[in-house]
This record gives C-alpha cells, sequence and structure tokens, in this order.
C-alpha cells in the first residue's frame, strides 16, 4: 500500500494540539486545509491524500460494487495510516496526538482509527459518518471525545446511521457529543460552528486567538 500524500499547515502556537484533515470520496488533502484554517488557525495540521484512486480524486480504503465497505481493506489501510500518523506527529513535533477531522470516507476511516488505534488520537470530529465496522472492536476508548454531526437530509447516509455510530462509541468507552443537522452531506457554517466550540478545551486557550 502506497504511503499517503500530505499537505502541512504550519500553525501559529505550535504548543496547540494539531489536526489530522481527512477528505471525502473523490478528494484530496486539498479540500480540507482551508477547513483547518477556520476550526483551529493557530493549529499545526496535517491534511492528508487517500490513498486509493476513487472517480474524480482519491478514498482511503475500498469499497464494493453496492458501496457496502471492504472491511478486509479497511482494516489494513487503518493499520498503515495509524502508522503514518505516528511518524508524521515524529517528523512534526506534534506536541500530543492530533485531533482527527474527517468528513464522509474521511470520517469513517477517522473512526475506524478512534476503534482501532486510538492512542494515536486525541480526540475525533467525523462529520457524516457511518460505523466502519459490522461488529465493533474489542478496545476501551478511555474517555477519549468524539463529535459526530449527521445531516438530517443526507442523500448518502441512512437515517440513524450516524446515532448509531455515536452509541457503539459510548459502549466502547468514549465521551461522545452528536448532533444532527437540518442539512444535506455538504459540510455547513453550522458544522463549523459547532465544530469549533467542541475542539476549544482539546486546543487550548490560544485557540481564542483569530
Amino acid at each position: 500500500m502506497s504511503p499517503h500524500h500530505h499537505c502541512f499547515i504550519e500553525g501559529a502556537a505550535p504548543d496547540q494540539t494539531p489536526l489530522l484533515m481527512l477528505h471525502g470520496s473523490s478528494g484530496t488533502e486539498r479540500d480540507m486545509v482551508p477547513l483547518a484554517g477556520r476550526l483551529a488557525p493557530g493549529s499545526m495540521a496535517v491534511a492528508l491524500r487517500g490513498a486509493v484512486p476513487w472517480e474524480t480524486g482519491f478514498a482511503f480504503f475500498r469499497r464494493f460494487e453496492d458501496r457496502s465497505i471492504d472491511e478486509r481493506d479497511l482494516l489494513a489501510r487503518a493499520d498503515v495510516l495509524a502508522g503514518e500518523v505516528l511518524r508524521i506527529g515524529k517528523n512534526y513535533r506534534f506536541p500530543r496526538p492530533p485531533v482527527a477531522i474527517g468528513f464522509s470516507n474521511g470520517a469513517i476511516m477517522a473512526a475506524a482509527l478512534l476503534m482501532l488505534y486510538p492512542r494515536c488520537l486525541s480526540g475525533a470530529v467525523l462529520l457524516r459518518p457511518l460505523s466502519p465496522f459490522a461488529a465493533d472492536p474489542d478496545t476501551r476508548l478511555a474517555r477519549i471525545p468524539a463529535l459526530l454531526i449527521d445531516g438530517d437530509n443526507d442523500e448518502r447516509r441512512l437515517r440513524g446511521d450516524g446515532a448509531r455510530l455515536a452509541q457503539r462509541l459510548a459502549h466502547m468507552g468514549a465521551d461522545v457529543t452528536h448532533h444532527v443537522l437540518p442539512t444535506g452531506h455538504s459540510i455547513t457554517e453550522d458544522d463549523i460552528g459547532l465544530t469549533r466550540e467542541w475542539l476549544k478545551p482539546l486546543l487550548g486557550a490560544e485557540t481564542q486567538r483569530e
């Protein structure tokens, strides 16, 4: 499996918790760069590109023809990505593990990282997520914080997909916050506002500065 191309964003406050930005299907690492600046302008951030060519861009794991998740592929790629997150953290001297910010396909991968390798993250924001696995891994999450935001009119998700994942993460021990917005699949200003507020205690006082 090929390594992930990435884009590094140097924050003004390197002591803040970094961000790990994971894009959606058919996207690239560049899609998430503006969002990192809006969520935590002081934090360092790394925007990763998925390693699977998908339509006009990339994805973080393979799907079957019916668009169901290829769990074997996801497991293997999550293992590679967890190692890469640790390597990137050392290279850029992260003060602590990053908070993953995942959208759609990237949210599913972020959830997989959280479930399988919680020590490589300080938390996770899952925008328009879906449960990555049919059965939960045997992992305890020790109250690691997780924010899930669904769209009530999301044409790419079944109603309740995010709530089911929220329940599963809470059952594994995560400190879960779950919101449902009156919107579709795309990221909205409400998503950004909720995420900014949720992130502040994790990032530190410097987050208040613009």
